[in-house]
């Protein structure tokens, strides 16, 4: 099982020192975060995408390809992209070059962004907001599989023979993940195709959780990909740690009381007695997080907000020091023990490579220099070894 963080990528007021952070200052805070991410023994850093204030993460894809250049085994990933307001075409080259980059250390959570005014920046309506977000997937998803691809839809110019490059690492796609608050069609599009499903697990009640992944992982083996245990399944959080409860409610406290994300409505306790949100000890949270499992069963990654609501870059690290050092580890041997055997693991490069083409070496496409532009739709590329080609199985 994967464990990690994600974040918004806010920037908010400190209620207690009343200073609020520059860009600058957020930015580089977020990839000190990262770091610390790789350093106390986590698996993911997720960050999210926004276009708008108070907002910072406008360009996931330069973000995370440095911090892929600063790390070494960290898996990168958004929380989420948005299907609807991004070019699927651009979508699929900037993924795909970071996916070199970083050598294969990287995935992507799709979703379809609820900010009603960011649609019409980027020439959309988010009355359309579901059929962009089936159709841009539908493009993007061959884009990744298939050399040359001719296409039509309703909201972009049509393609004809046309190569998205690079073309993914070993020819393998990056993994993708629905993101999803609310919305069961979401579930549906993951469950299609066979991806993951993530469900953000914050700000709701347990029980819209549990509609939501039972219904993708129905879907799933609907579909044909599996058992409903073998659903890919990722779950969000929220947590804030200190060595003692009375300290962590303490310190959180003013941060919860004036975060715009909660609204001002019920109090702390209720809101934790209520949602995912911990606070607490390491203990408290360890036993919070358990319950998850309960209730959506095994599932395979598993990311925390931590770095929101005004929360201070020291305050923030201390946190991860006591995630990765006194809660993951507890956590990687409880639910590792209580995993059900046919529970996949979660996917990476290397399982999607070894399920591709098994011992065989994978596809390096390279382009055909002979062909020239590509005006016959045959595909642009040759093979370093056909032979070899000619041996994988048939996908």
């Amino acid at each position: 099982m994967q464990f990690g963080v994600f974040s918004v990528s806010d920037i908010t007021r400190d209620p207690v020192s009343g200073e609020t952070p520059s860009e600058a200052e957020r930015i580089d805070a977020i990839v000190r975060i990262a770091q610390k991410t790789e350093e106390v023994g986590l698996d993911v850093f997720a960050i999210g995408e926004h276009h708008n204030p108070p907002f910072f993460s406008s360009s996931p894809t330069t973000l995370l390809s440095y911090i892929a250049a600063t790390t070494k085994r960290l898996v990168v990933t958004t929380a989420t992209t948005l299907i609807t307001t991004n070019d699927p075409v651009r979508i699929a080259e900037e993924y795909a070059m970071l996916q070199h980059l970083s050598k294969g250390r990287v995935d992507l959570m799709l979703g379809r962004g609820n900010t009603a005014p960011v649609y019409p920046w980027f020439g959309q309506d988010i009355r359309n907001g579901l059929p962009l977000a089936l159709e841009n997937y539908n493009l993007l998803h061959r884009l990744w599989r298939e050399d040359v691809v001719d296409f039509e839809g309703k909201f972009r110019t049509p393609l004809q023979g046309f190569t998205a490059v690079p073309r993914p690492l070993d020819d393998v796609p990056p993994f993708v993940w629905h993101g999803s608050i609310r919305t069961p069609e979401i579930a549906e599009q993951a469950a299609f195709y066979g991806n993951g499903f993530f469900a953000n697990n914050i700000f709701w009640p347990k029980e819209h959780y549990i509609r939501l992944i039972n219904f993708y992982r129905q879907r799933y083996a609907h579909y044909g990909h599996g058992t409903e245990k073998q659903a890919i399944v990722g779950l969000g959080g929220q947590a804030f740690i200190a060595k003692n409860s009375q300290d962590a409610v303490k310190q959180f406290r003013p941060y919860f009381n004036e975060a715009p994300v909660y609204g001002h409505g019920p109090t702390m306790e209720d809101f934790m007695r209520m949602t995912p949100l911990s606070v607490g000890s390491p203990q408290e949270v360890i036993d919070k997080t358990l319950t998850f499992r309960e209730y959506f069963g095994d599932y395979q990654r598993q990311l925390w907000l931590m770095d929101h609501a005004g929360l201070p870059l020291g305050t923030v690290l201390d946190q991860l020091e006591l995630l990765g050092g006194e809660v993951v580890p507890v956590l990687r041997k409880e639910l590792e023990a209580k995993r059900d055997p046919e529970v996949p693991d979660a996917p990476t490069h290397q399982s999607l490579v070894k399920a591709k083409y098994g011992d065989n070496p994978p596809r390096q496409p390279r382009p055909n220099a002979n062909r020239g532009d590509n005006v016959t739709g045959a595909s642009p590329y040759q093979d370093s070894d056909p032979a070899v080609e000619a041996s994988y199985p048939a996908l």
